[in-house]
């Protein structure tokens, strides 16, 4: 068992509700590493009947009300959802699913060697974290020598806020334009190059980054942010292997309906 669920003693009235609620304490990731508070691990509450409605009527890709859920079952009053790191989240919502309809994941995928359909099953008791590549200093960041320039650089990960704003903002922009996606996320990330942290300075350095600097410093952060390890490698019915991915969305819940 990889995530660490313990019944509490709900006498107390606690989190974002104002009246008492069973909950479990789910142990994040991140051991709480990037967050100003240090928490380890969050009360959450389970699905109720209240929830399910919720799940039955909505749209099969709306991601807002996977947001709300995560939301509304934290009982942390300190905590903003949008402050969290993705991987934390990810650990939330398994633990959501797993206590409400069981720990079985089942996919449909097609056979690549014969096209034909068929099914596999997922045990998301299995799923185990990725050991991180580096440690975060006090502040959360990581500090990256990179390869081409040989500047150093302190980078923080993102939090499922900051993505949102950044995909929110990159969806603004006219058709006929070039987006900035690489450029725009590496302001978000990069805190200082050289220890120095003015704005300007690090928005020029970016865009005369190399872009060996540029993978350096995403693959890094790739490696070192805490999450759940979500491939799975599935042998299909004619032998050949494929990869299969656990993603996360109403569909996550909805196949019970």
């Amino acid at each position: 068992m990889v995530f660490l669920f313990i019944m509490e003693d709900n006498s107390k009235q606690y989190g974002q509700q104002d009246f008492n609620l069973p909950h479990d304490v789910v142990t994040l990731p991140s051991q709480g590493k990037f967050y100003k508070n240090k928490k380890k691990s969050f009360k959450v509450g389970y699905l109720t009947a209240q929830d399910e409605n919720i799940l039955v009527s909505a749209g099969s890709n709306n991601t807002n009300v996977i947001s709300d859920l995560v939301r509304n079952k934290i009982y942390e009053p300190d905590i903003q959802v949008d402050s969290l790191l993705e991987g934390d989240v990810e650990a939330i919502l398994i633990f959501l699913r797993n206590t409400a309809f069981g720990s079985e994941y089942n996919f449909k995928l097609r056979d690549p060697k014969t096209n034909k359909e068929f099914e596999h099953t997922v045990n998301l008791d299995e799923l185990d974290i990725k050991k991180p590549a580096q440690e975060p200093n006090e502040d959360g960041h990581f500090e990256i020598t990179l390869p081409k320039t040989g500047s150093v650089v302190k980078c923080k990960l993102l939090t499922i806020g900051e993505v949102k704003a950044l995909n929110d903002e990159l969806d603004r922009y006219p058709t006929n334009v070039t987006v900035p996606v690489v450029t725009n996320r590496l302001l978000k990330q990069i805190v200082s190059v050289d220890n120095n942290e003015d704005k300007s300075y690090i928005s020029t350095f970016i865009l005369n980054l190399p872009i060996l600097d540029s993978k350096f410093i995403r693959n890094t952060l790739s490696e070192c942010e805490p999450k759940i390890n979500l491939e799975r490698k599935v042998k299909a019915p004619s032998g050949e292997e494929l990869t299969v991915r656990v993603t996360f969305g109403v569909e996550f819940f909805r196949p019970f309906y």
